[in-house]
């Protein structure tokens, strides 16, 4: 997305936040394509012939995103962290509503690694590492959005960053510090093979 892209999207968000329902208008075809290729990036992730369509993926998180009445959205890389932690919400509730047993019961558990490269039993893999996720989360909520921003929503370290309002750097180690976590997390409760 261009700058002036950037700037346009923020300036409809905040016009957006002060209730002018044109703005909303104005912003989804601007915003369409990168949601098109997060839930793309997102059914990749998938196990192979899942139900959900990327189509279905972003009109659910889309209608989530017109109920957030209350969040003040702040620029673009913001609205896009929202769009990903929506889309990961859909996933996982959609998997949770195909007979996962809740807390990943029988799931096999993964390494955030092993989930970046290639996944196997996604959709159980998708609650072992959103129940992580959640865990790190309630440790270090700030560490927790990084990974939601980075992994699920494929942001750069620049955008969440500035979505988060701290450095770049600030970023990238609670990145690192983060899959070490997850990854150690993983690994205690994967079942004995």
């Amino acid at each position: 997305m261009s700058t002036t892209s950037s700037h346009e999207v923020t300036g409809l968000l905040l016009a957006w936040n002060e209730g002018d329902q044109a703005a909303l208008e104005r912003l989804i075809p601007l915003v369409h394509a990168e949601l098109r290729r997060m839930a793309r990036r997102f059914m990749r992730n998938e196990r192979a012939g899942h139900t959900l369509q990327p189509s279905a993926l972003i009109n659910e998180a889309y209608m989530r995103l017109i109920d957030a009445q209350h969040v003040q959205w702040q620029n673009r890389a913001h609205f896009f962290g929202i769009a990903a932690q929506l889309m990961r919400r859909v996933l996982v509730d959609f998997a949770r509503s195909h007979n996962y047993k809740k807390r990943g019961g029988g799931a096999p558990q993964v390494s955030l690694d092993k989930a970046i490269v290639t996944v196997k039993e996604r959709g159980k893999d998708l609650v072992a590492l959103d129940e992580a996720l959640s865990a790190l989360s309630k440790l270090d909520e700030r560490k927790g959005r990084v990974v939601e921003m980075r992994f699920f929503g494929g942001l750069s370290e620049k955008e969440i960053a500035e979505a988060l309002t701290v450095s770049q750097e600030t970023v990238g180690r609670d990145w690192r510090l983060s899959k070490s976590w997850l990854r150690r997390r993983l690994t205690e409760n994967r079942p004995n093979e």
